[in-house]
């Protein structure tokens, strides 16, 4: 219920009671409905939780033996990331553009370009990846292919955002004088995004090593490959190699993504 509160000067304003009670209710009730409907069971997990880690024990020590296999799979997961986030974050540029309410005025075009952008991320790396390889077969191309896919999709609605944050004086400024839309476009607009737009592809490059290793499970190549294969034989010491060296290559593509991120802003 509101409270009236009367200030030091003497004028009354209306304070709003707190709703913190009726939200704690809210999410206690929600919060059982997911446990009833899910299954979840809290004594398995006390009771269970801790075979979690006997796989990780497995693992270790690593095979170092096994590393000399590890290093071209590593560069093609290194490989089908680069390519693919390169060819997914090009691709966007376009529809991000007819995606903008403030460069494009046709509602049509940009519900239709918003639409297939949301259509695209509703689907699966791993179904993309699948389909890729009925399409190229087995290796690197179905996973480039399915990275591009993933990237276009998420660079593309993030940079549509951005372009809907920018200063648009400029840009009406330039086409009062005559200049093109798209001279306009170039002129105004590019050199707001460009740093923001630099940083997130190279953001979607580091979770894109981190995916390929995953795409080898359907056939796409890449460190994901051997993965499977040496899990389906429980040869957990070659497995627990490749994750180190996974883990390496994360790092060390992570440290210099955000050196350029941080330079670029």
């Amino acid at each position: 219920m509101a409270k009236i509160i009367t200030l030091s000067n003497g004028k009354k304003v209306t304070q709003k009671s707190s709703r913190f009670f009726i939200v704690l209710i809210i999410l206690i009730v929600m919060s059982y409905v997911s446990v009833k409907i899910t299954g979840f069971n809290f004594s398995t997990l006390y009771k269970r939780g801790i075979r979690f880690f006997d796989i990780l024990i497995d693992m270790f020590p690593p095979d170092i033996e096994y590393l000399g296999s590890i290093w071209k799979p590593l560069f093609d997961t290194i490989k089908m990331s680069l390519l693919g986030s390169a060819i997914g974050s090009f691709c966007a540029i376009p529809f991000a553009i007819l995606a903008s309410s403030n460069v494009v005025h046709n509602k049509t075009v940009i519900l239709i370009i918003r639409l297939f952008l949301s259509l695209v991320r509703t689907l699966p790396t791993l179904i993309i990846a699948l389909i890729a390889t009925y399409m190229f077969g087995l290796g690197t191309m179905a996973g480039t292919t399915a990275i591009a896919v993933f990237t276009f999709a998420y660079i593309g609605k993030l940079l549509y955002e951005q372009i809907e944050t920018v200063n648009m004086g400029a840009f009406e400024a330039m086409e009062s004088f005559g200049a093109t839309k798209l001279q306009s476009f170039m002129a105004a607009i590019v050199p707001q995004v460009l740093p923001s737009y630099i940083a997130n592809c190279l953001f979607c490059f580091e979770g894109n090593v981190r995916y390929a290793a995953i795409l080898g499970y359907v056939g796409a190549g890449g460190l994901g490959l051997i993965l499977n294969e040496k899990i389906g034989w429980r040869e957990y010491p070659s497995v627990g190699m490749i994750l180190i060296v996974l883990f390496i290559a994360v790092v060390i593509i992570e440290t210099i993504s955000h050196y350029f991120r941080k330079k670029l802003t």
